[in-house]
């Protein structure tokens, strides 16, 4: 398998401050993957469930921590679904969808390559 491209995985922590108040905190990590688009039928059924299908991103099946958003080129998608393949690997079907579509919405504490 080609892994020339990169992601940046998105994890989120729960943390209390010091006035005792919960805050998410966005944080990133690089890994090498394969990015391809998705097939013709994955992207019309996926549009019948009301989702927006873009890539099918295989990587390492140890590099994914059940990270739900991740940014490549410099756009965020959502991961709607999962395949775990062959000789450990794992398929990431991601989507872009409201509440990811770029910098502004990404949260205060976000720091890429953590």
């Amino acid at each position: 398998m080609d892994r020339s491209d990169v992601i940046t995985l998105l994890s989120v922590t729960k943390q209390q401050d010091d006035y005792g108040v919960w805050r998410e905190t966005e944080t990133g990590r690089d890994v090498f993957c394969q990015v391809n688009s998705v097939t013709r039928s994955e992207f019309f059924e996926g549009g019948r469930s009301g989702l927006n299908p873009e890539y099918r991103i295989t990587m390492f099946f140890g590099d994914y921590n059940e990270e739900k958003t991740l940014i490549y080129k410099g756009k965020a998608y959502s991961v709607y679904r999962t395949y775990i393949g062959k000789n450990d690997t794992i398929e990431l079907y991601v989507e872009r969808k409201g509440g990811t579509n770029g910098k502004k919405d990404r949260p205060v504490g976000y720091q890429q390559g953590d």
